[in-house]
């Protein structure tokens, strides 16, 4: 009997892929379909994300999948990144170039906002975290620049959402991907109406919340008849990513906040897996966000920078004539003395700076710091400084859940970096298990998998990825050695 099929299109800050999840009921196997480049395209002053060139991109993959798969595939689903939007005018046209959350459009914004509703009015009807790329913000920048385009636009879909409806033709939002934009109310998981009412933007652009796993329709005939797929079922998955990563994390105490996760890659979300949003004081004065899961379960969780530092300061060094991959970037950061430059990886400068280099050397001189001088000095900075990061909101999961985390779990990307897993470690005196390295897309799958009945529940999504995925165990080496670092970097969270 053949192998069930499920096609999961999963765009990342850097690049897109479009993957086959082959399930024989017991595991399953992913097989990329194809891979192409994504990231902000600069015009006219501003950062934009070229949702026309990913659209094209989507359906070669989609091609390739029939030519391979043909009548085996049962759906389609796609995961993005957050915040991020497309309006639609009545008639479908794309209003402007969807702008990129990184674009400067933002700044000052947020403090703009709390000058019309007030910092804890916001938290009590989003439960989410204050940055200035969130949603909320973006649509009031839009508001103060180009208020015209509200007199045209008739949908807001979030990116995910996009592409569902390029697929299918559905204007739908799905729940994971809504409660990223901080315009969705936590508790009646619905939009936030009163609020956004106050900002004056309209909610007649909101579409119909679904929930993760919900079939948004088939796929359209023209776009069956392109790719020769034919009317499959498009199914929105977890369609935020890190709703999707976190779906396969191969716990085995699901419904247990015990356990905390990393979702690793360009960003870094740290946090547990809770059974409702939290709205107290503490979530708000800590800034941790709600935003939603499967199964109605909220991730409480923090936004850390993450491995953009390490991208960009390998980018830095190749500008300079310093090629070299990530494993050899590593390996020096290794050699170098442990502690000798930390940072905030939440710094605003670090954001979306011309050099990351520049930027972290300003970093520590400011706090009165030696500041790197070699490629490895620079590495090992910017990941010490995430692992005293991840320890320093950890320890917050911990205040505000209750619970004392026994394990973290570290999914995505990330996961390749050993010396960070095994910094984690370390600073947080916990043990890390690693993998699997493609949680974004099996997660998506496997919601599509549960879609079809193949799966009951998320016990068993994550059952199905522990069979099916190579995990690995870090436990803490030196923990002492990280104390007096620790206090230093408490230091400098509060650098100005």
């Amino acid at each position: 009997m053949s192998n069930r099929c499920y096609l999961g299109v999963d765009l990342g800050a850097e690049s897109g892929r479009v993957m086959a999840g082959l399930f024989d009921g017991e595991k399953i196997i992913l097989e990329e379909l194809r891979r192409f480049p994504n990231g902000p395209v600069q015009i006219g002053g501003t950062l934009r994300w070229d949702v026309l060139g990913l659209w094209s991109e989507i359906k070669k993959g989609l091609a390739s999948a029939a030519q391979k798969y043909g009548r085996d595939i049962s759906s389609v689903g796609v995961d993005t990144w957050g915040v991020d939007y497309v309006l639609l005018s009545q008639n479908n046209e794309i209003i402007g170039q969807p702008f990129h959350y990184r674009d400067a459009r933002t700044r000052g914004m947020m403090n703009k906002a709390f000058q019309r509703v007030s910092r804890e009015d916001i938290f009590a009807e989003t439960g989410l975290q204050f940055l200035e790329l969130n949603t909320l913000y973006q649509l009031l920048a839009a508001q103060q620049n180009t208020p015209e385009i509200y007199t045209v636009a008739d949908s807001l879909l979030m990116m995910p959402d996009f592409f569902h409806w390029c697929l299918s033709g559905a204007k739908v939002s799905e729940f994971t991907e809504a409660t990223t934009s901080q315009c969705l109310h936590p508790t009646k998981k619905n939009w936030a109406y009163d609020l956004l009412k106050q900002f004056e933007i309209p909610t007649h652009i909101f579409p119909e919340i679904v929930p993760p796993g919900a079939k948004v329709g088939s796929l359209l005939g023209e776009i069956a008849a392109e790719t020769g797929l034919g009317r499959i079922d498009v199914v929105a998955p977890a369609a935020h990513d890190t709703g999707s990563a976190v779906a396969a994390v191969p716990t085995q105490k699901t419904g247990q906040p015990v356990w905390a996760y990393i979702s690793s890659g360009t960003w870094s979300l740290v946090g547990a897996e809770i059974n409702a949003a939290n709205l107290n004081k503490d979530v708000l004065n800590l800034n941790f966000t709600n935003e939603g899961g499967v199964d109605d379960t909220y991730r409480l969780l923090k936004n850390i920078m993450g491995l953009w530092l390490v991208q960009r300061c390998k980018l830095a060094f190749e500008q300079r004539g310093n090629c070299m991959g990530y494993d050899e970037l590593i390996q020096r950061a290794e050699r170098e003395p442990a502690f000798r430059s930390l940072l905030n990886p939440d710094d605003q400068r670090f954001l979306n700076p011309a050099d990351m280099t520049e930027a972290m050397s300003g970093f520590c001189r400011e706090t009165h710091q030696p500041t790197p001088e070699t490629e490895g000095q620079f590495i090992r900075c910017a990941l010490e400084s995430l692992a005293l990061k991840y320890n320093e909101v950890i320890q917050s999961v911990e205040k505000l859940t209750g619970f004392e985390i026994e394990v973290i779990h570290i999914v995505g990307g990330g996961t390749q970096n050993q010396l960070l897993n095994q910094f984690t470690a370390d600073a947080c005196n916990k043990p890390v298990v690693t993998g699997p390295i493609e949680a974004t897309v099996l997660g998506n799958v496997l919601v599509q998998a549960r879609t079809s009945g193949e799966i009951g529940s998320l016990e068993e999504i994550r059952s199905v990825v522990r069979a099916s995925c190579e995990l690995q165990q870090y436990e803490p080496q030196n923990p002492e050695s990280w104390m007096e670092a620790k206090q230093r970097f408490s230091q400098l969270l509060s650098h100005p």
